[in-house]
Protein backbone atom coordinates (compact mmCIF):
# COMPACT_ATOMS: atom_id res chain seq x y z
CA UNK A 1 0.00 0.00 0.00
CA UNK A 2 1.25 3.35 -0.79
CA UNK A 3 1.15 6.54 0.77
CA UNK A 4 -1.03 8.17 -1.21
CA UNK A 5 -3.89 5.37 -0.24
CA UNK A 6 -4.88 7.10 2.88
CA UNK A 7 -6.33 9.67 0.84
CA UNK A 8 -8.74 7.39 -1.29
CA UNK A 9 -12.10 6.84 -0.32
CA UNK A 10 -11.62 3.85 0.15
CA UNK A 11 -9.32 3.40 2.33
CA UNK A 12 -10.02 2.78 6.17
CA UNK A 13 -10.72 5.82 8.15
CA UNK A 14 -7.05 5.80 9.75
CA UNK A 15 -7.43 9.78 9.56
CA UNK A 16 -10.90 9.94 11.53
CA UNK A 17 -10.22 7.02 14.01
CA UNK A 18 -9.87 8.92 17.84
CA UNK A 19 -7.27 5.99 19.09
CA UNK A 20 -4.75 6.27 15.94
CA UNK A 21 -1.65 7.27 18.75
CA UNK A 22 -2.85 4.09 20.73
CA UNK A 23 -2.75 2.08 17.94
CA UNK A 24 0.57 3.68 17.06
CA UNK A 25 1.70 2.66 19.75
CA UNK A 26 1.01 -0.48 19.90
CA UNK A 27 2.95 -1.11 16.34
CA UNK A 28 6.50 -2.07 16.62
CA UNK A 29 8.27 0.49 13.92
CA UNK A 30 5.53 3.08 15.39
CA UNK A 31 6.64 2.72 18.99
CA UNK A 32 10.29 2.88 17.95
CA UNK A 33 9.10 5.93 15.97
CA UNK A 34 7.66 7.72 18.23
CA UNK A 35 10.23 7.23 21.21
CA UNK A 36 12.98 8.55 18.57
CA UNK A 37 10.52 10.90 17.71
CA UNK A 38 10.16 12.52 21.19
CA UNK A 39 13.76 11.80 22.32
CA UNK A 40 14.76 14.24 19.20
CA UNK A 41 12.66 16.67 20.38
CA UNK A 42 13.27 16.51 23.99
CA UNK A 43 17.17 17.41 22.89
CA UNK A 44 15.80 20.03 20.59
CA UNK A 45 14.09 21.79 23.58
CA UNK A 46 16.82 21.32 26.45
CA UNK A 47 19.19 22.56 23.66
CA UNK A 48 16.83 25.86 22.32
CA UNK A 49 17.20 26.83 26.36
CA UNK A 50 20.86 25.47 27.69
CA UNK A 51 24.07 23.64 26.35
CA UNK A 52 26.73 22.46 28.21
CA UNK A 53 29.07 25.31 26.54
CA UNK A 54 28.04 28.31 24.65
CA UNK A 55 27.70 26.81 21.22
CA UNK A 56 28.80 29.85 19.03
CA UNK A 57 31.76 30.68 21.23
CA UNK A 58 35.29 29.77 20.05
CA UNK A 59 38.29 28.50 21.91
CA UNK A 60 41.31 28.02 19.96
CA UNK A 61 42.77 26.19 22.63
CA UNK A 62 40.64 23.11 22.28
CA UNK A 63 40.35 23.31 18.34
CA UNK A 64 39.62 19.63 16.98
CA UNK A 65 39.54 17.69 20.40
CA UNK A 66 38.48 13.89 19.97
CA UNK A 67 35.46 13.41 21.57
CA UNK A 68 35.79 13.07 25.61
CA UNK A 69 33.84 13.23 28.89
CA UNK A 70 33.77 17.21 28.63
CA UNK A 71 33.17 17.30 25.29
CA UNK A 72 31.25 14.13 24.28
CA UNK A 73 30.95 14.57 20.31
CA UNK A 74 34.83 16.55 20.33
CA UNK A 75 35.42 20.23 19.14
CA UNK A 76 35.60 21.78 15.93
CA UNK A 77 38.33 23.88 14.49
CA UNK A 78 37.41 26.67 16.23
CA UNK A 79 37.39 24.65 19.80
CA UNK A 80 33.35 24.83 19.45
CA UNK A 81 31.61 21.77 21.51
CA UNK A 82 29.92 19.79 19.24
CA UNK A 83 27.53 18.55 21.61
CA UNK A 84 26.69 22.19 22.64
CA UNK A 85 26.51 22.89 18.27
CA UNK A 86 24.17 19.99 18.16
CA UNK A 87 21.75 21.05 20.36
CA UNK A 88 21.73 24.55 19.48
CA UNK A 89 20.91 23.27 15.98
CA UNK A 90 18.29 21.03 16.79
CA UNK A 91 15.64 23.16 16.92
CA UNK A 92 16.39 25.06 14.03
CA UNK A 93 16.89 21.73 12.04
CA UNK A 94 13.42 20.21 13.31
CA UNK A 95 11.56 23.52 14.44
CA UNK A 96 12.00 24.50 11.05
CA UNK A 97 10.89 21.32 9.33
CA UNK A 98 7.74 21.35 11.50
CA UNK A 99 7.12 25.48 10.49
CA UNK A 100 7.45 24.63 6.53
CA UNK A 101 4.66 21.93 7.27
CA UNK A 102 2.67 23.79 9.12
CA UNK A 103 2.38 26.65 7.05
CA UNK A 104 2.12 24.15 3.99
CA UNK A 105 -0.45 22.79 5.79
CA UNK A 106 -2.58 25.51 6.57
CA UNK A 107 -1.75 27.21 3.04
CA UNK A 108 -2.64 24.04 1.31
CA UNK A 109 -6.37 22.89 3.63
CA UNK A 110 -7.48 26.63 2.68
CA UNK A 111 -7.03 26.96 -0.68
CA UNK A 112 -8.06 23.22 -1.54
CA UNK A 113 -10.91 23.17 0.60
CA UNK A 114 -12.09 26.48 -0.95
CA UNK A 115 -11.54 25.16 -4.09
CA UNK A 116 -13.40 21.83 -3.84
CA UNK A 117 -16.29 23.11 -1.57
CA UNK A 118 -17.11 26.71 -3.66
CA UNK A 119 -16.74 25.20 -7.34
CA UNK A 120 -17.29 26.82 -10.34
CA UNK A 121 -15.18 30.10 -11.16
CA UNK A 122 -13.74 30.16 -7.39
CA UNK A 123 -12.40 26.31 -8.07
CA UNK A 124 -11.43 27.17 -11.39
CA UNK A 125 -9.05 30.39 -10.41
CA UNK A 126 -7.57 28.53 -7.24
CA UNK A 127 -6.62 25.51 -9.24
CA UNK A 128 -4.80 27.74 -12.37
CA UNK A 129 -2.61 29.12 -9.73
CA UNK A 130 -1.71 25.76 -7.91
CA UNK A 131 -1.18 23.97 -11.70
CA UNK A 132 1.23 27.34 -12.14
CA UNK A 133 2.76 26.76 -8.78
CA UNK A 134 2.75 23.05 -9.49
CA UNK A 135 4.94 23.20 -13.41
CA UNK A 136 8.08 23.46 -11.82
CA UNK A 137 9.73 20.91 -9.89
CA UNK A 138 9.69 21.77 -5.66
CA UNK A 139 13.68 21.77 -5.81
CA UNK A 140 13.60 23.39 -8.42
CA UNK A 141 10.91 26.22 -7.57
CA UNK A 142 12.91 26.14 -4.24
CA UNK A 143 16.71 27.35 -6.01
CA UNK A 144 14.67 29.48 -8.04
CA UNK A 145 13.45 31.81 -5.19
CA UNK A 146 16.35 31.33 -2.91
CA UNK A 147 17.88 32.70 -6.31
CA UNK A 148 15.38 35.94 -5.97
CA UNK A 149 15.73 36.41 -2.31
CA UNK A 150 19.81 35.24 -1.59
CA UNK A 151 20.76 32.37 0.86
CA UNK A 152 19.29 32.77 4.29
CA UNK A 153 17.38 30.67 7.25
CA UNK A 154 14.49 32.86 6.55
CA UNK A 155 14.50 32.68 3.10
CA UNK A 156 14.89 29.21 2.91
CA UNK A 157 11.46 28.76 4.95
CA UNK A 158 10.25 30.94 2.47
CA UNK A 159 11.23 28.97 -0.95
CA UNK A 160 10.15 25.51 0.96
CA UNK A 161 6.48 26.75 1.66
CA UNK A 162 6.66 28.35 -2.10
CA UNK A 163 7.81 24.94 -3.50
CA UNK A 164 5.44 23.09 -1.14
CA UNK A 165 2.02 24.43 -0.85
CA UNK A 166 0.23 23.44 -3.96
CA UNK A 167 0.75 19.70 -3.62
CA UNK A 168 -0.99 20.16 -0.55
CA UNK A 169 -3.92 22.43 -1.94
CA UNK A 170 -4.24 19.77 -4.66
CA UNK A 171 -4.64 17.16 -2.34
CA UNK A 172 -7.46 18.68 0.33
CA UNK A 173 -9.03 19.77 -2.84
CA UNK A 174 -9.60 15.98 -3.90
CA UNK A 175 -10.74 15.67 -0.06
CA UNK A 176 -12.71 17.88 0.54
CA UNK A 177 -14.91 16.50 -3.01
CA UNK A 178 -14.54 13.37 -1.25
CA UNK A 179 -16.04 14.53 2.06
CA UNK A 180 -19.14 16.57 0.14
CA UNK A 181 -20.33 12.60 -1.14
CA UNK A 182 -19.93 11.12 2.60
CA UNK A 183 -22.91 9.82 3.88
CA UNK A 184 -23.03 11.70 6.94
CA UNK A 185 -22.27 15.18 5.05
CA UNK A 186 -25.90 14.16 2.70
CA UNK A 187 -27.84 13.30 6.28
CA UNK A 188 -26.38 16.89 7.63
CA UNK A 189 -27.39 18.89 4.01
CA UNK A 190 -31.18 16.78 4.20
CA UNK A 191 -31.32 17.79 7.87
CA UNK A 192 -31.16 21.60 7.24
CA UNK A 193 -28.43 22.07 9.16
CA UNK A 194 -26.55 25.52 7.96
CA UNK A 195 -23.68 25.02 4.97
CA UNK A 196 -21.18 26.84 7.61
CA UNK A 197 -22.06 24.24 10.64
CA UNK A 198 -21.43 21.15 8.18
CA UNK A 199 -18.22 22.62 6.76
CA UNK A 200 -17.05 23.57 9.90
CA UNK A 201 -18.23 20.19 11.81
CA UNK A 202 -18.38 17.47 9.08
CA UNK A 203 -16.46 18.33 6.17
CA UNK A 204 -13.26 20.39 7.51
CA UNK A 205 -12.27 18.02 10.91
CA UNK A 206 -11.65 15.08 8.55
CA UNK A 207 -10.07 16.59 5.39
CA UNK A 208 -7.60 18.21 8.34
CA UNK A 209 -7.13 15.00 9.93
CA UNK A 210 -5.72 13.25 6.56
CA UNK A 211 -4.10 16.04 5.14
CA UNK A 212 -2.09 15.88 8.39
CA UNK A 213 -1.50 12.56 8.43
CA UNK A 214 0.09 13.02 4.99
CA UNK A 215 1.99 15.70 6.19
CA UNK A 216 3.36 14.28 9.09
CA UNK A 217 5.03 11.58 7.26
CA UNK A 218 7.32 14.19 5.55
CA UNK A 219 8.78 15.51 8.04
CA UNK A 220 11.70 13.48 7.66
CA UNK A 221 12.12 14.05 4.44
CA UNK A 222 11.61 17.91 5.29
CA UNK A 223 14.65 18.17 7.85
CA UNK A 224 16.85 16.28 5.03
CA UNK A 225 15.97 19.26 2.43
CA UNK A 226 16.70 22.02 5.21
CA UNK A 227 19.91 20.38 6.10
CA UNK A 228 20.54 19.68 2.19
CA UNK A 229 20.15 23.64 1.24
CA UNK A 230 22.08 24.63 4.40
CA UNK A 231 25.23 22.13 4.03
CA UNK A 232 25.23 23.94 0.24
CA UNK A 233 25.51 27.38 2.23
CA UNK A 234 21.92 28.09 1.22
CA UNK A 235 20.06 28.13 4.61
CA UNK A 236 21.74 28.78 8.08
CA UNK A 237 24.53 31.11 7.99
CA UNK A 238 27.89 30.64 10.32
CA UNK A 239 28.32 31.08 12.99
CA UNK A 240 24.62 29.50 13.79
CA UNK A 241 24.20 25.93 13.98
CA UNK A 242 22.38 23.52 12.17
CA UNK A 243 22.77 20.21 11.23
CA UNK A 244 23.23 20.51 7.59
CA UNK A 245 25.84 23.55 8.46
CA UNK A 246 27.65 21.56 11.28
CA UNK A 247 28.31 18.79 8.14
CA UNK A 248 29.39 21.09 5.43
CA UNK A 249 32.12 22.50 8.42
CA UNK A 250 33.19 18.88 8.61
CA UNK A 251 33.77 17.89 5.66
CA UNK A 252 36.88 20.46 5.83
CA UNK A 253 38.64 18.51 8.49
CA UNK A 254 37.33 14.88 7.49
CA UNK A 255 40.85 12.82 7.53
CA UNK A 256 41.67 15.24 10.70
CA UNK A 257 38.69 14.75 13.10
CA UNK A 258 36.42 12.30 11.21
CA UNK A 259 34.32 12.77 14.56
CA UNK A 260 33.27 15.98 13.22
CA UNK A 261 30.84 13.77 10.86
CA UNK A 262 29.72 11.58 13.76
CA UNK A 263 27.12 13.85 15.42
CA UNK A 264 25.17 15.92 12.75
CA UNK A 265 25.16 12.54 10.75
CA UNK A 266 23.82 10.87 13.02
CA UNK A 267 21.19 13.44 14.05
CA UNK A 268 19.72 13.68 10.41
CA UNK A 269 19.40 10.15 10.19
CA UNK A 270 17.64 9.58 13.37
CA UNK A 271 15.29 12.31 12.53
CA UNK A 272 14.66 10.35 8.96
CA UNK A 273 14.61 7.29 10.33
CA UNK A 274 11.88 8.14 13.71
CA UNK A 275 9.79 9.83 10.53
CA UNK A 276 10.03 6.92 8.25
CA UNK A 277 9.32 4.49 10.91
CA UNK A 278 6.23 6.55 12.14
CA UNK A 279 5.52 6.43 8.29
CA UNK A 280 5.59 2.55 7.95
CA UNK A 281 3.16 2.05 10.65
CA UNK A 282 0.77 4.28 9.44
CA UNK A 283 0.55 2.52 6.23
CA UNK A 284 0.85 -0.29 7.93
CA UNK A 285 -2.84 0.80 10.12
CA UNK A 286 -4.43 2.09 7.50
CA UNK A 287 -4.08 -1.68 5.30
CA UNK A 288 -7.45 -3.63 4.81
CA UNK A 289 -5.74 -6.07 6.98
CA UNK A 290 -4.81 -3.94 9.73
CA UNK A 291 -8.29 -2.12 9.77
Amino acid sequence: MSLFDLTRPEAPPLAGDRHVLSRLWRHPSGRAGLLAGLALMLFALVGAVWTPHPPDRPDYARALHAPSLSHPFGTDATGRDLLSRAMDGAHRSIGSALVVLGAVFLIGLLVGTTAGLAGGPTDMALMRLTDIAMTLPGLVLAFAVLGLLGPGFVNLLIALIIADWAWYARLARSLSLDARQRPHVIAARMAGIPPWRIVWGHILPGVALRLGIVASLALGGMIGAISGFSFLGLGVQPPRAEWGALLAESRLYFSLAPWLLVAPAGLIFLSVLSANLIGNALRDLASPKEA
